[in-house]
């Protein structure tokens, strides 16, 4: 048992974790204008329609910004400091903030090629991601 938080899917999200769980990640798509959105929702926040789809997306992305975290928010995480949390701009056109791991802190900086690879915590994956071989 890790101690760290777990997700809790609702409606709108549960597609995307249990994705996760098959190591797989998946978007919202707007079918009515295109938009592709992370987090899920209910509604395209460009168009408001309901008329969303999910698919596959690239797992593959740059970080866009990172700080390196030294003081661990709560003891789940001590073991973990330093730890690297990053924007990452992911090759289909949507955002997500996860951690860098698999690397020393030190060495992530923005623009770095990063893949995206699932941390099993009690049962829910979690997408994190971690240097590519193109960086």
């Amino acid at each position: 048992m890790t101690g760290k938080p777990t997700p809790t899917p609702n409606a709108d999200t549960s597609p995307f974790w249990e994705a996760c769980n098959e190591d797989r990640l998946i978007v919202q798509t707007c079918r009515s204008c295109g938009h592709v959105q992370f987090y899920p929702r209910a509604l395209c926040v460009k168009c408001e329609s309901r008329d969303l789809n999910w698919r596959d997306a690239k797992p593959e992305g740059t970080v866009h910004s990172c700080t390196v975290v030294h003081r661990a928010p709560t003891p789940a995480f001590k073991e973990d400091a330093p730890y690297v949390l990053a924007l990452i701009d992911l090759d289909d056109g949507f955002r997500m903030m996860m951690n860098v791991i698999n690397c020393p802190p030190e060495s992530v900086a923005i623009g770095m090629p990063v893949r995206i690879v699932f941390e099993d915590r009690e049962g829910q994956k979690l997408p994190q991601a971690e240097p590519s071989a193109n960086a």
